[in-house]
């Protein structure tokens, strides 16, 4: 039984080690990488409407020496920051720090934050301060529950919406229609700061978070079969309604991604591309998905842990019940004697 001990404990010594989460920047943070033209950092030089601004504001967006407001914590307000230079970047991650914190109460407060990835920019509209029917990518950080019958997830909920400018994005359900995955996050109202991580490469969306101030990434979507093109602009809105908060932006930090692609891809006009997802239901189809999302949801860590968990807890009650079983065995076989 010694020898079996010793084997448990290395085996969760195993799982312990593969189940540490990602640690620091998902680029390791290579400055060289960094692509300061579509970066939006202290002290925010370089944002206005001048001709050489590389930042554009609008709406109730305030700028300052330490954030970027989107909207302050009134009701019925809209603002937005975009980049005025478009991305021809293949492959890119897009690191956000922002803060959501305000007066109201639990559930008293909204609406939330867009990161956006888009063909326009600066054109206000009903989804978090920007227009509907866009055309790229939208990855919401949604703070007000509006479906009363999706009570399978909590809110802070974040999720992506990939959009070739045909479709609606539902409010009065969440989004869940056009949804592409998504997480809960417990990003308001933290005495620390909170990230978010946007990286698309090679057709694979992946978006991480960083809000428990534990300096590390948590995977909160990762999905294949993404097209998007290049040329389109990012951009950061937020909204208030009823209920409001207070939307800041601290910084976004745009780094390239040195990822090598066929020649047939080299030679494509990413211009051209459509954005669009390669999925096995269409999005009309996850209106009736009660989980809310297009595919299976992935094995995360913890779920795996449990899993391996549930495997040693087996291993060690068959162990006990061999000695048991052995034990009398040999008592049975000393009566013959």
């Amino acid at each position: 039984m010694g020898g079996f001990r010793a084997f448990l404990r290395a085996a969760v010594v195993l799982v312990v080690l593969d189940l540490d989460p990602v640690c620091c920047d998902i680029t390791d943070g290579n400055a060289e990488h960094l692509k300061r033209e579509h970066s939006l950092m202290k002290p925010y030089q370089g944002v206005g409407s001048s001709p050489t601004s590389q930042w554009d504001f609008w709406g109730s967006t305030l700028v300052t020496s330490s954030y970027v407001r989107l909207t302050p914590d009134e009701r019925s307000k809209q603002g937005s920051i975009w980049n005025t230079v478009p991305c021809y970047l293949k492959d890119w991650e897009m690191h956000v720090q922002f803060k959501v914190h305000g007066s109201g109460k639990k559930n008293l407060h909204g609406d939330g934050i867009a990161i956006w990835y888009t063909k326009d920019r600066l054109h206000p509209g009903p989804v978090f301060g920007n227009q509907d029917q866009f055309l790229g990518l939208a990855i919401f950080l949604d703070t007000f529950r509006n479906d009363l019958h999706g009570m399978d997830r909590s809110f802070p909920y974040i999720s992506a919406m990939v959009n070739n400018g045909s479709v609606n994005y539902d409010h009065g359900k969440d989004g869940r229609s056009s949804e592409l995955g998504g997480c809960s996050a417990e990003i308001r109202n933290r005495e620390h700061d909170t990230y978010l991580a946007i990286r698309y490469s090679k057709g694979r969306l992946t978006v991480m978070v960083d809000v428990d101030d534990k300096n590390e990434w948590k995977e909160c979507i990762d999905i294949g079969g993404v097209r998007l093109p290049t040329g389109y602009f990012f951009g950061a809105s937020a909204a208030t309604g009823d209920l409001s908060d207070n939307h800041d932006i601290i910084s976004m930090k745009l780094y390239q991604l040195m990822v090598e692609h066929t020649p047939e891809e080299e030679n494509l006009d990413w211009t051209k591309i459509e954005p669009s997802v390669s999925l096995l239901k269409s999005p009309k189809d996850n209106i009736d998905d009660p989980t809310g999302n297009f595919r299976g949801t992935p094995l995360t860590g913890w779920k795996v842990f449990l899993l391996l968990l549930c495997a040693l807890l087996g291993i060690v009650v068959c162990a006990v019940v061999g000695a048991v079983v052995f034990q009398k065995r040999q008592e049975r076989n000393k009566r013959f004697y």
